[in-house]
């Protein structure tokens, strides 16, 4: 497989998480935990589902203890930091600070052997970023009182965890995406966990809760994880951190094609932004 196929494969990632926010809304007010036990349940038995055809996808779980820290660590420690940024902070605020991942995958990237961050990458990431802030500040006024600065912190935290799992795949990349799977039903297992401790059981009351549920379990919360594993192991790791910052802009616009958000000035110029930025951190790759 190509860098460029991989990177491409990895861009589909970006297309899935931005319909995680639509899909979320759909399923109802199910808490926090209980949606991420059942969705990555999901995610992890899907991956699973394929090694009946190729049984020999089940040693991908004979792994070192260092390849299960950082996958679960990654996964559930990035998930649970976000929800608590949720619980305690305003939703934009925590949003704005988490969106500095992509950022730091760009930054990251060029502590790994052989990469190198030319200007047009780092250019490219803080285009994005910019219009990060831009779409997130035209939907809130940024203020923040004694008692958020937990949530806040969390959120930049799990910018910070997202990042370095991003980053760490790589450095593992004799780690096979089978092992995924794994990691995903660990998460599954600690996110019921946190469930039963801080959260009270909803289930969902109608079929297309269960449909949206079973959707994000085999979109956001499933392949996309595979795909991205691909992406950061085999691809192009400073166009992938810079064309994350598509994701908000992505989202928002599925969320106003939902009827549950009103498009704004600050959508577009974000988006002549998020776009032209990863436009230039591809360069390399769009010319080749």
């Amino acid at each position: 497989m190509t860098s460029r196929t991989a990177t491409l494969i990895g861009l589909t990632a970006i297309l899935m998480w931005s319909l995680l926010a639509v899909m979320t809304v759909a399923t109802g007010r199910i808490p926090a935990f209980q949606l991420a036990a059942m969705t990555f349940a999901i995610g992890g038995l899907a991956g699973c589902a394929s090694w009946l055809f190729r049984p020999e996808g089940a040693r991908a779980l004979q792994q070192p203890p260092v390849a299960w820290l950082v996958g679960v660590g990654g996964l559930f420690g990035y998930h649970a930091l976000y929800f608590i940024a949720l619980r305690l902070a305003p939703p934009a605020e925590a949003g704005l600070l988490n969106y500095l991942w992509p950022l730091l995958i760009v930054l990251f990237s060029s502590l790994l052997p052989g990469e190198r961050l030319a200007p047009h990458h780092l250019i490219g990431a803080i285009l994005g970023l910019t219009g990060t802030v831009l779409l997130v500040a035209g939907n809130t006024s940024i203020q923040f009182e004694r008692t958020q600065m937990s949530g806040l912190a969390a959120a930049f935290i799990a910018a910070f965890v997202w990042a370095a799992y991003s980053v760490l795949s790589r450095r593992l990349a004799s780690v096979p995406t089978d092992a995924v799977a794994g990691f995903c039903l660990a998460t599954a297992v600690l996110a019921a966990v946190a469930h039963m401790l801080v959260e009270s059981t909803v289930w969902p009351d109608s079929g297309a809760q269960w449909l949206a549920i079973a959707a994000l379990g085999i979109g956001p919360v499933g392949l996309a994880f595979y795909v991205w594993d691909i992406g950061m192991k085999r691809g192009d790791i400073r166009v992938l951190g810079a064309a994350a910052y598509a994701t908000p802009l992505l989202s928002t616009t599925f969320l106003i094609l939902a009827g549950f958000a009103k498009p704004t000035a600050a959508l577009g110029v974000a988006a002549v932004l998020i776009a032209g930025g990863g436009l230039i951190a591809a360069k390399d790759m769009i010319w080749k």
